[in-house]
Formats: C-alpha cells, structure tokens, sequence
C-alpha cells in the first residue's frame, strides 16, 4: 500500500511549495508598511490654508484673512492673491510667516492691487 508521504513525494506536493508563497507574502507586507510610512511622512510636512474672509478696502488694496494648519514650529510661506470680477489677477503677495507653536493659526494680510478687485484668496502655501 502507498503512504501519504509516497504520494506528496510522487506528486511534488512538499514543503518547499511554501517557501515562495512566504517570500511573497513577506516582500508584500513591506512594500505596504513602506507606502504606508511615506504617506504619513508627507502628511505631516503638508501645509492647508482655508480663506476666512477678505474686505476691498479700496481700488488699490484687500484685506485677506485665512488660517493655515501646519506643522508645530514650521516657518511657513504663503502666496495669496486678489481677483477681479472676471477672476484675473490683480495683485498678489508672497507671505513669510514665522514658527508658531499652535497647529493651527489665523494670519491677516493686505493685498496691493493694480486694478479694483472683488475677492480675495489663498492660492497655495508650504513650508518653507
């Protein structure tokens, strides 16, 4: 009579059929863990600003408030801009803001402008 053992020897069906499949496995899981990390990394080094609010102080200036979110103790620099009715671009300003210790923090800035402007925005921020 023919044993178990005979048969997987036979027919090839021994532990080695394993060692591929754990291999990948394990190449599998690091790739993930190592994904994973970077997308952490780069989420704690992003930068969002959301506009408040803004006031047309005159034809040649707006006022613009927002708040910005980033991380603690991060200089950061912001561009800002002033549009016109038909959203061109009639001012902007790069702003440097210094370290704060809180994550999220409010900034009012004044805008100069060429031409009369009807809102005022957050084109983008990082740090610096």
């Amino acid at each position: 009579m023919t044993t178990a053992r005979e048969l997987d020897e036979r027919y090839g069906r021994t532990g080695r059929r394993r060692l591929p499949w754990i291999i990948a496995g394990v190449l599998t899981a690091a790739v993930v863990v190592a994904f994973g990390w970077m997308i952490v990394v780069s989420e704690m080094s992003t930068v969002t600003a959301d506009d408040v609010g803004f006031t047309v102080t005159d034809e040649h200036s707006v006022d613009l408030r927002f708040q910005y979110t980033a991380p603690r103790g991060s200089d950061v620099t912001c561009v800002v801009q002033a549009l016109d009715a038909e959203f061109g671009v009639v001012g902007w300003k790069i702003v440097d803001i210094p370290a704060a210790e809180a994550h999220t923090s409010a900034f009012d800035v004044t805008i100069p402008t060429v031409a009369a402007a009807t809102t005022g925005l957050v084109k983008s921020c990082w740090v610096a």
